[in-house]
């Protein structure tokens, strides 16, 4: 059978990892999931029990492509609650997770061939669709002196578009106002499409983050009901649009997805209400990453950049390894903790680095600190690391 060379992209190497951990749990083995970026709780109360009562209610069947107007008229108030923002709902379109989103915002925005510039270390599947969709992932080396995030200076002419994320996967670091107006004038000065990555809004530990529409209404915003919202498998997801781009959306997504699932729509608008139970769920996120920054460097684990927000923590492992993916491997097989290889995040310079999820329970991080620590220690390789600090 004949293939199609956009069909030649790279694997999602945390989904390798999790099958790995499944295989050894399988085995008998206990495994501490640190490799996806999945929160440990269900969707809020509220919303399973008003999916629940509309199912007893009737048929659950088409919505209108853009999404239910009772969801996106909440969402739109969100903005209003989270940035002062006054949003108008005909630019919000409810989707199919923030997957659809990126396939949909690319689709919109960007021709065959053309350049879009995104940070490594990054999301790997921007990458991923933007191949897919015969369009050129264009990666930004970031480092630790700009947060791992773009600057202005990297945003180029033979630019078609530009893509950031804030908080970011999977650094956690965030962009501030001022950083983010920036990257938005230098795309607009230079007729580039720009992108804001926005699903990790809601978990941050100080700060707030910003969100692109405060600054400009010419930019597209993807954001999910995965991570604060607590809905990975639920795929719901929304974007906002320019006004003048709501129809090209709205076409694209009677033909390709019909609607997002109108199950789903219906528990989101009602997560859109627990903001009690989803704000607890933060509070265990807080104390996570406070474990983790407190205890990682006693595993060897360093060189690390403290999360603004997100759920990960993003370490610099060169000093252990040229190979993060075998590194994970022996973690996995000799500590029963699965965490992901940088290379997911960064082709050229992610085999020096590793990516921990803090997105489950409190316990399970303090059992997985326990474990890496006692590994570091069981590793001779390892614990002559150790010992040289």
């Amino acid at each position: 059978m004949r293939s199609s060379r956009r069909g030649e992209v790279d694997p999602f190497i945390v989904m390798d990892v999790m099958e790995a951990a499944r295989a050894e749990e399988a085995a008998g083995r206990s495994v501490i999931h640190m490799e996806v970026g999945q929160p440990g709780t269900p969707a809020p109360r509220r919303a399973r029990e008003a999916l629940a009562e509309a199912m007893n209610a009737g048929p659950l069947g088409y919505t209108v492509a853009l999404g239910l107007p009772a969801l996106r008229a909440r969402i739109a108030k969100l903005y209003g609650e989270w940035y002062n923002v006054d949003l108008d709902p005909n630019r919000v379109v409810v989707t199919a997770g923030s997957s659809a989103a990126f396939i949909l915002t690319f689709t919109a925005l960007f021709d065959r061939g053309d350049r879009v510039a995104i940070g490594d270390p990054g999301y790997p599947s921007y990458r991923n669709i933007l191949r897919a969709l015969d369009l050129e992932p264009v990666g930004i080396p970031a480092g630790p002196e700009s947060r791992y995030q773009p600057r202005p200076e990297d945003l180029t002419p033979d630019l078609a578009g530009a893509l950031v994320a804030s908080p970011a996967n999977p650094t956690g670091t965030m962009l501030g106002t001022t950083e983010l107006a920036a990257l938005i004038e230098r795309a607009a000065d230079l007729g580039l499409g720009f992108i804001s990555d926005e699903i990790y809004h809601g978990i941050q530990y100080g700060s707030r983050a910003v969100t692109a529409l405060e600054i400009s209404d010419d930019v597209y915003v993807i954001n999910s009901f995965s991570k604060y919202f607590s809905m990975t498998g639920w795929r719901i997801g929304w974007m906002v649009v320019p006004e003048s781009h709501v129809r090209r959306v709205e076409r694209l997504v009677q033909n390709m997805f019909i609607c997002a699932p109108h199950a789903s729509q219906v528990a989101a608008l009602a997560a859109l209400d627990a903001s009690e139970e989803l704000d607890a769920n933060l509070t265990v996120y807080a104390e996570n990453r406070r474990l983790l920054l407190e205890g990682l460097p006693k595993a060897g684990f360093t060189k690390i950049a403290p999360p603004d927000g997100a759920f990960y923590i993003y370490a610099d492992v060169s000093d252990m390894t040229e190979d993060s993916r075998e590194l994970c491997t022996r973690i996995l097989q000799e500590a029963g903790v699965a965490v992901t290889p940088g290379l997911d995040f960064d082709p050229a310079r992610g085999a020096q680095t590793l990516r921990f999820s803090y997105a489950r329970s409190t316990a399970d991080m303090a059992e997985a600190l326990r474990r890496l620590e006692a590994w570091a220690g069981a590793s001779p390789a390892h614990a002559g690391l150790l010992k040289s600090r």
